[in-house]
């Protein structure tokens, strides 16, 4: 199965009351989305409902709910934004929203899944993303799926009493490194 791994799969986002529910509570936890919201703001279940609506109902996003093989249980989110066909990229963003599942692999497993799909059969060249200067451990994962640094925002986030960058990162399908299998 193509969205398969050892311990995690991507379902597609579907069930939109179901999984707009498990998301609105990942995106209202201030711990978890301090590493990837820019503005820790509390978002309404409208608000919530409109941006998962975004990415299902558009042309060029993909987003998927990333489960736990054994249980079914929902885990975090992963999607590609922003595809653009004609030249082959796309961003990807991925956030895990159970912190029992935080430093275990998941992520390494659910974004490799996410780039074979990417690269092998989207044919996309070019992956990239944005990610908090002080997430040194989604630093890490990308760079070991073969990620590398393109270019910073200097000191464009303020965040509990300092200024943080914004650090942009890309990944070309020939550097990519099979890790998460």
């Amino acid at each position: 199965m193509l969205f398969k791994g050892k311990r995690i799969r991507l379902r597609k986002i579907s069930n939109i009351d179901e999984d707009v529910s498990i998301y609105h509570k990942w995106r209202n936890d201030v711990e978890v989305m301090q590493f990837t919201n820019p503005s820790l703001d509390v978002f309404t279940y409208t608000e919530t409902e409109n941006f998962i609506k975004s990415i299902t109902e558009s042309y060029n996003s993909k987003g998927y709910m990333i489960e736990e093989v054994k249980t079914n249980k929902p885990i975090g989110v992963t999607s590609l934004i922003n595809i653009d066909y004609v030249n082959r990229n796309a961003e990807c963003i991925i956030d895990i929203g159970e912190k029992d599942y935080w430093s275990k692999g998941i992520g390494t497993e659910a974004f490799s899944l996410l780039l074979d799909f990417a690269f092998n059969e989207l044919n996309l060249h070019k992956v990239n993303l944005r990610v908090f200067s002080f997430n040194e451990r989604a630093i890490r994962l990308y760079q070991k799926l073969g990620f590398y640094e393109e270019g910073r925002l200097m000191e464009q986030l303020y965040r509990n009493g300092s200024w943080h960058d914004v650090v942009f990162m890309g990944l070309l399908k020939r550097n990519y490194k099979v890790s998460g299998k």
